[in-house]
């Protein structure tokens, strides 16, 4: 019975959250054999303001980026 949990930041379309949805599922049943109805994936998407690396933001990073 996987659970897979899964934190991203926000920003990607509902189309790209489904896709990565089903790539785990696949994901877990290709690699350890788990049924599909025991396999659950949760996605957290995080602020860009409340992720941080190196002491720096990915807002604070995307920002820099833009000049």
């Amino acid at each position: 019975m996987p659970l897979i949990d899964v934190s991203i930041a926000r920003g990607r379309t509902p189309e790209q959250l489904r896709s990565l949805i089903s790539a785990l599922h696949k994901a877990a049943e290709e690699s350890v054999g788990a049924l599909p109805e025991n396999t659950t994936v949760i996605i957290r998407e995080v602020s860009t303001e409340h992720w941080s690396k190196a002491d720096q933001t990915i807002a604070e990073r995307n920002a820099a980026a833009r000049g």
